[in-house]
């Protein structure tokens, strides 16, 4: 199986790179670094992107910026970083991707836990998390037939708390390599319209 990996470089993504490249074929995708560059924000960038891969079994989203602030201080620009970057760069990854994947291919997309338990700080990633969520069960229902959809909510990652750690006291951290399974079972699974919460 071919299958497009989007936030290759990050730690997440190379959780799944080292899950699914024992069985698959990946081809690295980042903002600047990998086998292709693309950035999320520029529709233009992510129809070069796959132009230039060609056919794929599978696009899996690890990646996606959100600002995190206090409530109190958020605006309308600090909302649409993530607005536009983590939600609907996926979302233009599914819209422009439709066309240039194989039959019965597969989209995976990345929420988070937020969406289900908020954190001080995290009022944007709670949001774009639920909206992503949402999306990928109303697209799952009209989708093209044989193609899937489904999105992974991770916890916390491990490798990440030495940033983390102030925002998510009591939680329990998710290591990179167990938030993959969620990635490989979305991929090589046949369910769709499924968030698989990794906590």
């Amino acid at each position: 199986m071919k299958v497009l990996l989007v936030g290759a470089s990050g730690i997440v993504g190379r959780g799944i790179d080292s899950e699914l490249s024992q069985r698959h074929d990946i081809i690295r995708a980042s903002r600047a670094s990998g086998d292709v560059n693309v950035d999320l924000t520029d529709i233009a960038s992510i129809r070069a992107m796959f132009e230039k891969v060609g056919k794929v079994d599978a696009v899996v989203s690890a990646t996606g910026k959100v600002h995190f602030g206090d409530f109190a201080e958020m605006d309308d620009d600090k909302y649409r970083i993530g607005i536009n970057d983590k939600l609907m760069g996926q979302v233009n990854l599914v819209l422009v991707g439709r066309d240039h994947v194989a039959d019965n291919a597969s989209f995976t997309l990345t929420t988070g836990i937020l969406s289900k338990d908020p954190i001080r700080y995290g009022s944007s990633a709670s949001m774009v998390n639920g909206a992503i969520e949402s999306f990928v069960r109303a697209a799952a229902i009209e989708i093209k037939p044989g193609l899937r959809i489904n999105a992974v909510s991770p916890g916390v990652i491990l490798e990440a708390m030495e940033g983390y750690a102030p925002y998510f006291r009591g939680h329990d951290p998710v290591p990179a390599a167990r938030a993959a399974l969620g990635y490989a079972k979305s991929v090589e699974g046949l369910q769709t319209g499924q968030v698989f919460e990794i906590f």
